[in-house]
C-alpha cells in the first residue's frame, strides 16, 4: 500500500463539478492499493498518517503530527501510484490491485480513519476526480507499507 502524503493549507476533491470532500489545514493523501495488501497494511498506513511528524512546532521543526494539530485528513484513491514505470514510455498497471480489492481496502482505510480522527474526508473511488490543493512548504512524502 502506498500513500503520497502532502501537507496542505487546504484541499478539496470535485467530481462532476461537485465538491465531494474538503479539508482546511492537514494532509491530502493519494492512496494506491497493491495486490498483496491487507487490512493490516491499511492499519499501519493510517497509524503513520495520523502520527507522522510533518507539521512545524513553535521552533519551526517538523515535530508535530496531524493528531497533534487537529488537522484534516483527505484520502483520495489513486491507482496510478502503483504503476510500473521501470521500462518503456507507457506505464503498466499490472502492479495495482484489482478494482474490487482496491475499493474494499480504500473503504476500510476510510472507515478506520473516520473512527480514529475527527476530521476526515475523501474522494470517490473510481471516479474522474479533480483534486485542488495548496501544498504547504511544499512538503510531500511517499509512504510505502
Amino acid at each position: 500500500m502506498k500513500g503520497l502524503l502532502q501537507r496542505v493549507r487546504g484541499a478539496r476533491v470535485d467530481v462532476a463539478g461537485q465538491t465531494v470532500g474538503a479539508i482546511d489545514q492537514g494532509l491530502l493523501v493519494l492512496v494506491a492499493v497493491e495486490p498483496g495488501d491487507t487490512p493490516a497494511h491499511a492499519d499501519k498506513l493510517l497509524h503513520k498518517l495520523l502520527n507522522y511528524r510533518v507539521f512545524s512546532d513553535p521552533q519551526g521543526k517538523m515535530n508535530l503530527s496531524l493528531t497533534d494539530i487537529g488537522g484534516g485528513l483527505l484520502l483520495v484513491s489513486q491507482f496510478t501510484l502503483a504503476a510500473d514505470t521501470q521500462s518503456g514510455l507507457r506505464p503498466s498497471f499490472s502492479s495495482a490491485a484489482p478494482p474490487a480489492l482496491g475499493a474494499e481496502l480504500f473503504d476500510y482505510l476510510l472507515a478506520q480513519a473516520q473512527a480514529k480522527h475527527p476530521t476526515v474526508a475523501s474522494g470517490q473511488f473510481g471516479a474522474d476526480m479533480q483534486v485542488h490543493l495548496v501544498n504547504d512548504g511544499p512538503v510531500t512524502f511517499m509512504l510505502q507499507i
